[in-house]
């Protein structure tokens, strides 16, 4: 089951992909911080998945190179 679409344009440049993380992160560190373990855990487990599928496992498809390059949008 595919939850995020790695493949659409948005998820391209390397700044996106970050910020996602990072705002998962945070949000994680704010409900550990109120002391709502679940919640924390739960979105932990969430900024896990998205920084894997999004950060570690990112494989850009053939077709989202190409037409970056023809756009002339640089990688990232």
């Amino acid at each position: 089951m595919k939850i995020i679409d790695t493949d659409h344009p948005f998820y391209r440049p390397l700044w996106r992909r970050l910020l996602l993380v990072a705002v998962c992160a945070a949000w994680t560190a704010v409900e550990f911080y109120n002391n709502e373990q679940t919640w924390g855990t739960i979105f932990l487990v969430v900024t896990a998945y998205v920084f894997a599928n999004l950060i570690l496992f990112f494989k850009p498809s053939a077709a989202a190179e190409k037409s970056a390059e023809e756009t002339g949008e640089t990688k990232g």
